[in-house]
């Protein structure tokens, strides 16, 4: 039958860290023959129990001493050895510099003497010192950022590069519409008879839409979409749809556009245009005292005539002479057109602008054209009732002219003066012009204008016929008393 150890007996095996730290022997007791360390033994004084071993706590104390390095011998009471002394055990002999507990040699150097040789010389295990390897990591961390940038930026390059090349073979569709109302601010201008195809193109180029064919099938999906025409304030990379809806929005026009009609004088469109810009009349009277700035021919008395009925649209910040080139050069444009000759632009002017104001329908410019030729050719004058209004700058918006300006003598007057006008009277369209350079075959003298709501008007030979046409006209205006008579 075994028997169950007594854990408070006392043991035969030494305990390695009594044994270590110098304590007294467990089975000897104080009284142990073994010799002890210098400066580890404890005195029983009187009343006291035998000494007791040192714990490790004690036993590290009093190594390290009241400096933080090894006791020197002697410090104590009692010493057992003094400096320079050879180990007097094989503990002594073994134990590394930091546990003995004995006076430090010349041959073992204190704990901190240790530590800070260390730090001063190079590393004994087989690494470097280390600040060198912190400047191998930073130099690493930099040549790691140079490789990715450079990775980075030839990526971006082969993308703007061969973006077309990489979405056709990795099968992306690239979207040609943008998202969004955008952002920004960008004028666009749409003229007077531009088609969807012409709009969505000015779009896609002033960076309002991503595509022209992005706008241009929303217009085919849409149907019939009616624009009209002047400058509009959009935005930067807007979608289809968007855009279509700003530009459906009067709210986003502004107002720089100006409709100039057929047939009016030169006052009344330098009045049309600036109430369009916002320029004062005073600035456009000033615009157009030298006709000849603007190419006009010497011989023209004034601009009138050469200011060309259309729908204009300004750029904001335009100058009333910047406009006014504007205009003639549009007339210019008409006159090259019809084929007129550059020597003969002011006289063709002066017809169309007859044509012009007289002439209701598109079909009866031609036929004005000819009874205006035909008077010429046989030295008859013209009195046309538009050219004795106009020398006395008669607008009552009536048929008839007052005895005043047919009586008047002055340089438009066609009653009283042979032959054309000294100039235009009135602004002519491409028409009218087209109409003097081109009149219709026949043998017309006179003329006369019967029904002035549809604007039916009859040629004549001869005084009896253009008599009985204007007892018409009577009749028609005692029906119509308010309609322009």
């Amino acid at each position: 039958m075994s028997r169950t150890p007594d854990p408070d007996a006392p043991s035969d095996e030494p305990d390695p860290f009594t044994a270590l730290l110098g304590g007294a022997d467990p089975v000897r007791g104080a009284s142990s023959d073994r010799p002890q360390p210098a400066g580890s033994e404890r005195t029983t004084g009187v009343g006291e129990s035998p000494a007791q071993p040192l714990s490790r706590r004690e036993a590290r104390e009093r190594a390290s001493g009241p400096t933080g390095g090894p006791e020197n011998v002697g410090s104590e009471p009692g010493g057992a050895e003094t400096a320079g002394s050879e180990p007097d055990s094989e503990l002594d002999a073994d134990a590394p510099p930091h546990v003995l507990l004995g006076t430090a040699t010349s041959e073992q150097p204190t704990v901190a003497a240790n530590r800070a040789g260390r730090r001063a010389t190079s590393r004994d295990d087989g690494y470097p010192p280390r600040e060198k390897r912190s400047r191998r990591g930073l130099v690493g961390t930099i040549i790691t950022l140079l490789v990715v940038a450079g990775l980075v930026a030839s990526g971006v390059y082969v993308w703007n590069t061969f973006e077309p090349q990489i979405r056709s073979v990795m099968g992306w569709e690239e979207p040609n519409d943008f998202t969004g109302t955008g952002s920004g601010e960008v004028l666009v201008t749409i003229a007077d008879g531009e088609t969807g195809t012409d709009i969505a193109r000015t779009l896609a180029s002033s960076g309002v839409t991503k595509t022209v064919d992005a706008f241009y099938d929303l217009l085919l999906a849409e149907g019939d979409v009616v624009f009209q025409p002047g400058v509009y304030r959009l935005a930067e990379e807007m979608s289809a749809r968007s855009a279509l809806d700003a530009l459906q929005d009067p709210a986003n026009k502004i107002e720089r556009t100006a409709v100039i009609r057929e047939g009016l004088t030169g006052a009344t469109i330098i009045e049309e245009l600036s109430a369009a810009t916002d320029i004062p009349v005073a600035d456009f009277e000033a615009a157009v005292a030298d006709p000849t700035a603007y190419g006009v021919p010497a011989s023209a008395v004034s601009m009138e005539g050469w200011l060309f009925p259309a729908t204009y649209t300004f750029d904001p910040g335009l100058t009333a002479e910047q406009v006014v080139q504007t205009l003639v050069d549009r007339t210019v444009s008409s006159l090259d057109s019809a084929g007129v000759p550059v020597e003969d632009r002011e006289r063709v002017l002066t017809i169309a602008s007859i044509i012009q104001r007289e002439a209701r329908q598109s079909d009866d410019f031609y036929k004005v054209s000819r009874v205006i030729q035909n008077r010429l050719d046989v030295g008859m004058r013209l009195e046309m009732d538009s050219t004795a209004q106009y020398g006395v700058d008669e607008a009552s918006g009536s048929v008839w002219s007052s005895a005043e300006a047919l009586d008047s003598v002055n340089a438009w007057n066609t009653y009283q003066r042979d032959g054309l006008p000294v100039g235009p009277i009135a602004s002519p369209g491409d028409i009218a012009i087209d109409a003097a350079m081109n009149p219709a075959d026949g043998s017309w003298i006179f003329f006369v204008t019967v029904n002035l709501n549809t604007g039916e008007t009859v040629f004549t030979n001869t005084i009896a016929e253009h008599e009985a046409a204007v007892a018409q006209l009577r009749s028609w205006c005692a029906d119509n008393p308010d309609s322009g008579c």
